[in-house]
């Protein structure tokens, strides 16, 4: 829940205004990001990752046809996603909604990657090398900004996924993606 709230924040902030009118960044979120970009990643529980990969897999085949590259974006998915405290099921549905599974998808307010991620993130953590387009980098920082989301939503997962989508007091996008999470990925 917490990393769709920092994916829905994200996305909000970046596809409500270019990275130029952003005049402001929450100091936490900054906080959180940092120590994200630089966690390790791996699955906490296996057994239960194989599950879940294997129960994901094809509805995932509409977006991602080859085997393999469905497998790796998958367990990279569920990785951050359970690194940052968030359902993947969540992050799957914030991903279809977002981009279509795109990792090379760029928004017309410059938002790049899967999770759409502003790239005026980068500079706001000191890390201006980092790449959105590389898509675990993406859903490092997407995961991260959704999951401060929920925290500020208090768990109010449609206003989180609102405050990610930078729609905060209208609920189309929430809809949309908890729609997602209902029909195909719970």
């Amino acid at each position: 829940m917490i990393r769709k709230a920092l994916f829905t924040l994200l996305l909000s902030v970046f596809s409500a205004a270019a990275s130029a009118q952003v005049k402001e960044v929450d100091p936490q979120l900054l906080v959180a990001l940092k120590g994200a970009v630089t966690e390790a990643d791996s699955f906490a529980d296996r057994f239960d990752a194989e599950v879940w990969l294997m129960s994901k897999s094809q509805p995932l085949a509409r977006y991602i046809k080859d085997p393999e590259r469905r497998m790796h974006v998958l367990k990279a998915i569920h990785r951050e996603a359970t690194r940052a405290g968030l359902q993947p099921e969540i992050v799957l549905a914030v991903i279809q909604i977002e981009s279509a599974f795109d990792p090379y998808a760029v928004s017309r307010v410059g938002a790049q990657g899967m999770m759409q991620v502003m790239p005026f993130w980068k500079n706001e953590i000191g890390r201006p090398e980092d790449n959105l387009i590389n898509m675990e980098t993406n859903l490092r920082y997407g995961c991260t900004i959704l999951k401060h989301y929920i925290k500020k939503a208090k768990g109010n997962m449609p206003n989180a996924l609102a405050y990610y989508n930078g729609s905060y007091g209208r609920h189309t996008y929430s809809r949309k993606v908890l729609d997602a999470w209902a029909d195909r990925w719970r």
